[in-house]
């Protein structure tokens, strides 16, 4: 299926998406795709909001970027696959029968299928600022991104693969 459909399907049930997707074989070079794209949407959901920042601190725009980027493209995807790892172990010890790639196809996914609200975030964060339209729009996004990962990931340990 596309990915936008997998996305919106996934907010009606994660479960069933990530059953879907972890019945075929573990496909590493997918689960990079979808964490690489999720961090791109990251990085492009900040850049209304480092516009504003550059433009009421007088900060450069360009430095503001590049070390979203650095963060976003370079920095958090290692992050995630040792989150993914430390989740899987965790499960693991405790009699899970997922593997590896299940957990971090779960967290993975979590993050692009919740990558609407995101860019959401970006968009309040870059034309409203600071308050509580911000604040709900993260934790929104924050409880939707929990949700999807945690269902994901019970999912992937309750099957046997």
């Amino acid at each position: 299926m596309a990915v936008t459909v997998d996305i919106v399907a996934t907010y009606g049930g994660p479960g069933r998406v990530m059953r879907r997707m972890i019945a075929g074989p573990a496909r590493e070079d997918r689960a990079l795709v979808i964490l690489m794209v999720g961090c791109v949407v990251m990085f492009v959901a900040q850049l209304p909001r480092l516009s504003r920042e550059s433009h009421l601190s007088g900060q450069d725009l360009n430095m503001l970027m590049g070390g979203a980027l650095l963060g976003w493209l370079f920095i958090a995807p290692l992050g995630f696959y040792a989150l993914a790892g430390l989740t899987q172990l965790g499960a693991h010890m405790t009699g899970g029968k997922g593997n590896g790639y299940g957990a971090r196809l779960a967290l993975f996914w979590a993050l692009l299928a919740s990558s609407p609200l995101v860019l959401l975030h970006g968009l309040v964060a870059g034309f409203i600022g600071q308050g509580p339209g911000l604040q709900g729009v993260g934790a929104i996004w924050l409880a939707t991104f929990l949700w999807f990962w945690v269902a994901g990931f019970w999912q992937v340990q309750r099957q046997a693969t």
